[in-house]
Order: C-alpha cells, then structure tokens, then sequence
C-alpha cells in the first residue's frame, strides 16, 4: 500500500479495535438496540448535515438499493447481533472472532472473483485461517457461548460483503453521504425500541462516555475513514484492518475489564494471522489490479 494507505490502515486498526471494549461496557446499562440507536443517531446528527451542505446526498436517489443492502449488511444488523453477543462473550474473544472478516471476504472473492479474486496460495491462507478461527473458539470453549458466536458469526459475514458493495455498486457515490444516510437508517428503525427500552435514569459515566465515543469517534470519523481506505487500497485490503483490529481488543478487554488472557486466545489469533498473510498478500503482478478495484 501507499504511504497514505498505511496511515488509514493503522488509524482504523485503532478506532475500530476500541469499540469492543466500549460495548462491553456499555451493554452492561443499555439494551442493544438502544445503543444502536443512540451509537448511530449521533454519527448521523454528525454526519448528515454536512453530507447535505456537500450536495453529497443527491446522488444516492439513483444508488437506494445497494445503499440500502450496504446499511443492512454493514451496520443495522451486524451492530444490533454484536451488541447483543457482548452481553455473554469477553470483548477480547468478540474482537479476535472479527479477525475472521478479511478470511470470509477472500473466500466470497473466489466465488464471486473481480480484482481482489485470490489464487492457490491464498485459499491455503484462508485455509488456516479458518482452522485459527476454530482454535480460538474450541481451546476456551467454557468462556463460549454458541448462539453469541453464531451472532459474531453473521456479524463477520456483513463486514465482510459491506466493502465489496462498495467497490462494486458505489464506486462513484459520494462516500460521506452514503455513511449519512446509513447511519440515518438506522437510527430510524432502531428509534421505536431503542426508544422504548432506555433506562429510567441517566446511566452510569462511564456508560455515557463509552456510547459518546463510539458515536462520534467509532462511528462518523470511522467510517470516514474506512471509505477512504477502501478507495486507497481496495475492499479486501481494508478488511485486512482485522490484522490490528483483534490485537487492539484483546489488550483492551486484558488491561481495562480484566478479561484473562487465555491459551486459546494467544494460538487461535496466531494461527489467523499467518493464515491472513498468507491470504490477503499481493502478488507482485497483481498490484495496479488491487488498486484499479477503487
């Protein structure tokens, strides 16, 4: 990647490996769908406006079905099913089983193929990988719940194909009104609920500082960021975030909830590393096709 690449990379390995922690934390005051609610309701109070000032809202009367798959699969339901499997799973352990998204993403590109479309030695990687994933989940299987992982699970599927609509369905949509109106989307169909189940009194601080961050920070400056990066380095590249994503998390859940920091965690992301480097390495002929998926 370009030097700008590695910058965007580095920055949404960080704003995007807090947010477990600031779920954990927050989840333990607020139902899920009230968090997604109040987490994308800020960004969109953020976001929209400027989006409209820009002119950069127009332009997706013409794109509203792909926008609308994008806001599904990327935000609605994967936030509401991770917010939801943080009420029984450690921060860390969610963070790692995210590690999976870039692995998933380069198994649809060999169903799908297009420029991020991966070769032998990549499947291998995918390959072990996978078996990392399994590592991680089997070595603690007392720390598991099945259904929470499951939830994790389809959350990883979302993240995976939400860049790859990108690319493909939008790459001429401006970026800042698509995160807008994503963000606006769901807020709205998570006000009802969301509404309904806030707590009677004003929740803890440290709850209000947590749902504050991860709207303004986590989400409107995140995403930001993310298109950008997807358009610097293409959509399986950017999933590759999961590199520092999951490392971030688990030093966070160790260091601040007091999460252990198990046998099965240290080998599990071990193994989907190297299965990631393997998968998500370009070949030396492959470069101005990487870059030419933007």
């Amino acid at each position: 990647m370009s030097p700008r690449g590695w910058v965007l990379f580095a920055a949404m390995g960080l704003v995007w490996g807090i947010p477990y922690l600031l779920i954990k934390v927050a989840v333990g005051d607020l139902s899920p769908i009230s968090l997604v609610f109040l987490r994308t309701g800020i960004g969109a109070l953020l976001l929209f406006p400027l989006a409209a000032a820009r002119g950069q809202l127009a332009p997706l009367v013409h794109h509203w079905r792909p926008v609308l798959v994008y806001t599904l699969v990327e935000v609605t339901v994967p936030w509401v099913l991770l917010s939801n499997a943080e009420r029984h799973l450690p921060s860390s352990l969610t963070g790692l089983l995210i590690g999976a998204v870039p692995l998933i993403g380069g198994a649809i590109s060999l169903v799908v193929g297009g420029g991020d479309r991966l070769d032998a030695r990549r499947a291998i990687g995918l390959a072990i990988g996978f078996i990392g994933v399994a590592l991680l989940v089997g070595f603690d299987r007392a720390a598991v719940d099945p259904f929470s992982v499951v939830q994790v699970g389809l959350v990883a599927i979302g993240y995976a194909i939400g860049p790859m609509i990108v690319a493909r369905r939008l790459p001429g949509v401006p970026s800042l009104g698509v995160v807008a109106a994503s963000l606006l989307v769901t807020a709205l169909a998570c006000a009802p609920l969301g509404l309904l189940q806030l707590p009677h009194a004003v929740p803890p601080m440290r709850v209000v500082v947590a749902v504050v961050i991860l709207g303004v920070v986590c989400t409107a400056v995140a995403f930001l960021i993310f298109f950008a990066l997807i358009a610097e380095a293409g959509p399986l590249r950017a999933q590759a975030i999961t590199y520092v994503n999951p490392a971030v998390a688990l030093a966070l859940g160790v260091a601040v909830l007091g999460e252990p920091l198990t046998v099965g965690a240290v080998v599990g992301f071990a193994v989907i590393l190297v299965g990631l480097l393997l998968a998500t390495r370009a070949n030396h002929g492959s470069a101005a096709v990487q870059r030419d998926v933007a």
